[in-house]
This record gives structure tokens, sequence and C-alpha cells, in this order.
């Protein structure tokens, strides 16, 4: 039986780590705009069911207290605030995202928040196709209306796989597209020029 043992540096002079961000520029540069009003599209897309969905998607990952656990495409950082509960002081919660400002707002989040569990959260900027942990590393994954985002999904799926413990969960949250005039008008609308 062999061990694999491996720790994910803190930057103490930053927010958040940087990585080499290698995804497509112009959906990084739409989050990176939007980031300010984020949160209020997710309300609007979901009535503001999201939160529930959220906290079920946390439940339905398994995660636990002490957990090495990763939050992927984590916006500003609702999920991972939920995860970092589950985890609780002794474990490790990781919210990666390719937006710098949605990092920003999460950074942000969690200063203000300022619960005690929240200090185990540690926000990356990185890329889903190309995630920056060794193999088997955490023990439950969630990703939360990103998927839908990403330029190969197959390439995230075997990343989020790769980088899972076996017998591990990924819990992913999103939204299908809708038929229904109301939510299909805000899915469909060309966010690049906006705001």
């Amino acid at each position: 039986m062999h061990s694999l043992q491996f720790s994910v540096p803190l930057v103490p002079t930053s927010r958040f780590k940087r990585h080499s961000v290698r995804c497509a520029s112009d959906r990084q540069q739409l989050f990176n705009r939007i980031a300010p009003v984020y949160d209020n599209l997710n309300d609007l897309l979901s009535l503001g069911q999201h939160r529930i969905w959220k906290r079920m998607a946390v439940s339905w990952s398994g995660a636990k207290t002490g957990d090495s656990l990763l939050d992927l495409c984590c916006g500003s950082g609702d999920l991972t605030f939920l995860m970092s509960e589950k985890a609780g002081a002794d474990g490790k919660v990781i919210g990666l995202d390719f937006s710098k400002e949605q990092l920003s707002i999460a950074s942000s989040r969690q200063y203000l928040l300022s619960k005690a569990c929240y200090n185990n959260i540690e926000w990356v900027e990185g890329d889903a196709l190309d995630l920056p942990f060794s193999n088997g590393y955490f023990d439950a994954i969630t990703m939360g209306y990103g998927l839908r985002n990403v330029v190969d999904k197959r390439r995230a799926m075997q990343e989020m796989f790769r980088v899972l413990k076996p017998g591990s969960r990924v819990s992913i949250l999103d939204f299908n597209k809708s038929m229904q005039p109301f939510t299909a008008l805000f899915q469909g609308r060309n966010w690049r020029n906006w705001p």
C-alpha cells in the first residue's frame, strides 16, 4: 500500500493564489465583468431557490468534518462557505475559479462573514481543465453552475475524477436550458457586451 502526501502551499502575500489560467479568455472576461452582479443573476434565474439547491448539493457531496474539499468554479463562494462549515476547523476547503474578480468578491465575503470555520478556506485562481492538485487529493468536490461554462466538459470531468479520492463524490449543480420564455430570455442573452 502506497501513501501519497501532498499539501497545497499557502501564499501569505496575497489574498489568493494565482496559477496560469489556460481557458477560453472570452468566458473569463465575461465572468470578471459580471462578478458584481453574479449573485443577483442567480437569484433572478432560480427565483431564489439556488440557496436551497446549494445546501442539497453540499449534502450530496458527502463532505464531513476534517475532509479536504474542492469547490470548483466557486464564483463568489456560496458553496465554498457551505463546504467550509461541513469540513470544520480540522478540514481544508479550496475554492477555485478562473475569474480573478469572482475570487476577490469571495475573499471579501470571507473577511466580512468572519466565521471561525472560514479560516480553512483558500482561494485559488485556476483552470477547471488543468487542476493544480495531485491525484486523489480531495474527499469531495462540488461545482455550482460551472459545468455549462467550461469549454471542454469531458476534460473538466476527467480532471475532477483525477483529483478525487477513490470512492468519494462529485456533486454538480447546474441549470438546464429552459424552454420557459422568462428564463430562456436570460439564458440566451448575449452577456458579452453587458454591463
